[in-house]
């Protein structure tokens, strides 16, 4: 697995992102470049952190047909991203177009599911007419992700566990809304300590603001270390 530390650049414009990168060292995490940040500085960012020796998770989460998704996680891999992710709720057809997509690349990218944002809660997928609760939402596309041959889900660390004893060792689970205890919440409903997280059975941590919004994000992710040791 090797650092299992994944640092979200959550910013507006890639000079702010290297900005950051350039305070830390690629042998204490990776990088996750999401939406915002890919839209307004594109594949020249993701070349930039690579080039500064960051592996990058590029989380744009696509849920489209099936060959639209193909092409995507396609151009991703031959961008060298280390991981991509897609919707688990695009389907089977979607998510299996996607994996033989990555699959037939040269340069494979890990390829994981997005199973229940953290961001929402039971009363938010009940508004949207879901009668699961997220819990088992995640439980249920956890297991379709895997009969598809994904390499994993993001999910909240509190289902980490059960998704652990449920799909094996070698099953990918990628848990954002990772805090140190006494930060603030933020947008995520679902937040855990990394040392939590880890002993829950994630995998890799997603950590944002307890390093980005750190005086030191360098000492921030050391601490990180710490706690994991």
């Amino acid at each position: 697995m090797s650092d299992p530390v994944i640092v979200a650049l959550d910013y507006p414009d890639a000079s702010q992102a290297l900005a950051l990168a350039d305070r830390v060292t690629p042998e204490l995490c990776r990088m996750k470049v999401g939406k915002e940040l890919f839209t307004r500085a594109g594949p020249g960012l993701v070349e930039a952190l690579q080039e500064r020796g960051f592996d990058v998770f590029l989380d744009l989460k696509y849920h489209d047909i099936p060959n639209t998704v193909a092409g995507a996680v396609r151009a991703a891999a031959d961008l060298g991203v280390w991981m991509v992710n897609v919707h688990a709720g695009g389907g089977q057809r979607m998510m299996e177009a996607a994996r033989n997509a990555v699959e037939a690349s040269a340069n494979r990218p890990l390829l994981i599911a997005v199973t229940v944002l953290t961001s929402m809660s039971d009363e938010d997928l009940a508004g949207m007419g879901y009668r699961e609760t997220a819990h088992q939402r995640v439980m249920r596309l956890a297991s379709l992700t895997q009969d598809c041959g994904l390499d994993g889900v993001v999910s909240s660390a509190q289902e980490a566990a059960e998704l652990r004893a449920a799909h094996g060792e070698d099953f990918c689970l990628v848990t954002p809304g990772i805090r140190f205890a006494g930060d603030a919440a933020g947008d995520q409903r679902r937040v855990v300590t990394p040392r939590n997280a880890m002993d829950a059975g994630s995998t890799y941590l997603v950590m944002g603001r307890s390093i980005t919004g750190a005086e030191d994000p360098l000492a921030a992710l050391k601490r990180v270390h710490a706690e994991l040791a």
